[in-house]
């Protein structure tokens, strides 16, 4: 229990971390870069801006990987089906190919919505979720509008779990313990790889997380 206890309280600490650098260094992300391995683009969770994904990016960029932010998502609190629409336009625009999607909590949600109604083109290889609330989140139901749309009654979240034609392509990375996820981040037919982590945040930063991203979008598409 204190080491649970501990982990949130750190979890919270890095959102405080991440909010703070949004304001420190503005709302620009760093420019994708030019690398030659698959493009990757990153959506993060709800009420989050791109610096909660940094790390990753940091991490895919040494990799060789053009790394995508979306800035306009600003803080994510626009509706699943509209945010995806938003980030299809963004890949039609630079005519992105065989994309690795990387996606936390609701971005994972966003990242499933894409390849299952959006991606017409077949431009998206692979999502990585991570902490990704694929069964919906049943606290939802008494929060604030944003978060209500993860509740497992909500349309798009029984939607997202019907469409099960594309979970082979999806890894879904979570912690032993998430306080935002009560059940489990386990997604039938997926690649599921359970990590033994504390928290829903600051897995962001961690090297086994890092470390399963890196090898995951390194994968070639089947």
């Amino acid at each position: 229990m204190l080491e649970r206890t501990g982990g949130v309280i750190r979890d919270y600490g890095f959102v405080a971390r991440s909010r703070w650098r949004s304001i420190r260094i503005g709302s620009t992300p760093p420019d994708p870069g030019t690398g030659r391995a698959a493009p990757v683009l990153l959506i993060p969770g709800v009420f989050e801006t791109w610096h909660y994904l940094e790390a990753i990016g940091d991490r895919l960029t040494a990799e060789g990987h053009p790394v995508h932010f979306l800035e306009r998502l600003g803080l994510n609190r626009h509706p699943i089906e509209e945010t995806a629409a938003l980030v299809r336009e963004h890949l039609e625009e630079l005519d992105l190919r065989d994309v690795v999607i990387v996606g936390h909590s609701k971005g994972g949600l966003i990242g499933k919505q894409l390849m299952t109604v959006e991606d017409r083109d077949e431009r998206i290889s692979r999502l990585i979720a991570i902490n990704t609330p694929f069964p919906g989140a049943p606290l939802a139901r008494y929060t604030v509008s944003a978060w209500r749309e993860f509740a497992p009654d909500r349309p798009v979240i029984r939607s997202l779990a019907q469409a099960t034609e594309v979970n082979g392509r999806i890894v879904s990375i979570f912690s032993a313990f998430d306080q935002y996820i009560p059940g489990s981040s386990r997604l039938d037919g997926a690649t599921n790889v359970k990590l033994p982590l504390v928290g829903h945040f600051r897995v962001l930063e961690d090297p086994l997380v890092l470390d399963e991203v890196a090898r995951w979008a390194a994968e070639p598409r089947h």
